[in-house]
């Protein structure tokens, strides 16, 4: 477990990036080919991300041939080197000369040659290009170029419309569950299995890390490929949160178990928030979720804190129904 700690200066900092990354989804891109293609290299380094299920978009992409030296720097279980990333640069030729550009000390903690230390750890058995690449080795960054443009050019290119309309979508998402819910609502429903406790915000990983976000805020970056968490601490600029878009489609506007929304808020607590298309005491929301009661209340409370259900005391029972929001993500029109 992966544990983002909160100051108030950090809640009042949160961002959402404001376009793709294409750098950093190409990298992404590369790996989950590589995962498909069989090629793990068992525990990786110290990075933060986990395998998932990809979104059902990204299972249906099957790029096929060969992704290069990024082979050697994405090619073990949830790492990606941070100067891959590139938060702040969307475009790909500027955040390959960024990368590019990345001091030779620096590549030498991200891709841990030799065995150097740093807060997203290395490569557990760097190779020789990898090492040439950590050494300014200019054919090695040559290498690196070529062979990540070709891999975009091959494999997201033909993709990238959909991705940015995806991103946008998701950014829009996000926007609405800030002004609607406040902070706890975007944190709440990031993801799936994450779990927003305040001041703190908890990430599934088969590491465990402990990250003060020290007032500097979080940078919260939508990824078509990504499948988990991916966290790249900055020891002077907000910590960066990478995490997989929202997956909208399916009908979930008129079912009684709105699918789409189970990738963002899980299948049970989707299935809570359809049912409150009709105002239910939490009595009845358990019968009706064959749930608990405890189970029922308690969903029903994060979903009232993210700003998609409404709670008012009738007597000694209690009524929930939906918000504005509520109805809006159901009906698919939410942003």
């Amino acid at each position: 477990m992966i544990r983002l700690h909160f100051t108030a200066d950090d809640l009042c900092r949160i961002t959402l990036a404001p376009a793709v990354n294409a750098l950093a989804e190409t990298a992404l891109g590369a790996r989950l080919s590589l995962a498909r293609g069989g090629r793990r290299a068992g525990a990786g380094g110290r990075g933060f991300g986990q395998a998932r299920r990809a979104r059902a978009a990204a299972r249906g992409w099957h790029p096929g041939g060969r992704a290069g030296v990024l082979a050697e720097l994405v090619g073990e279980d949830g790492f990606v080197p941070d100067f891959l990333l590139q938060p702040g640069i969307h475009d790909l030729a500027a955040g390959l000369e960024a990368a590019t550009a990345t001091p030779a000390e620096r590549l030498a903690v991200d891709l841990g040659v030799p065995e150097a230390a740093g807060w997203n750890g290395g490569l557990a058995r760097p190779g020789r290009w990898a090492r040439e690449l950590a050494q300014g080795s200019p054919a090695a960054t040559r290498a690196l170029r070529e062979d990540t443009r070709e891999f975009f050019a091959r494999h997201l290119e033909p993709l990238w419309p959909r991705i940015r309309q995806d991103t946008l979508a998701d950014r829009a998402l996000r926007s609405e569950m800030l002004l609607r819910g406040g902070v706890d609502a975007l944190l709440t429903t990031l993801g799936t299995t994450w779990r927003w406790q305040h001041p703190t915000l908890h990430l599934p990983s088969a590491s465990a890390y402990d990250i003060p976000l020290c007032g500097r805020g979080l940078l919260l970056v939508p990824s078509w490929f990504a499948t988990g968490p991916l966290v790249m601490y900055r020891p002077e600029a907000a910590t960066v949160l990478v995490y997989p878009l929202y997956e909208a489609g399916g009908s979930s506007a008129g079912g009684e178990r709105p699918e789409a929304l189970a990738a963002l808020l899980g299948r049970t607590r989707a299935q809570v928030l359809a049912l409150l298309r009709t105002p239910a005491t939490t009595t009845a929301l358990a019968e009706r979720a064959a749930v608990s009661l405890a189970a029922a209340s308690h969903h029903a409370r994060v979903l009232r804190g993210a700003g998609l259900v409404d709670t008012v005391r009738t007597g000694t029972a209690v009524l929930h129904s939906l918000t504005p929001l509520g109805h809006s993500l159901l009906a698919g029109t939410a942003g």
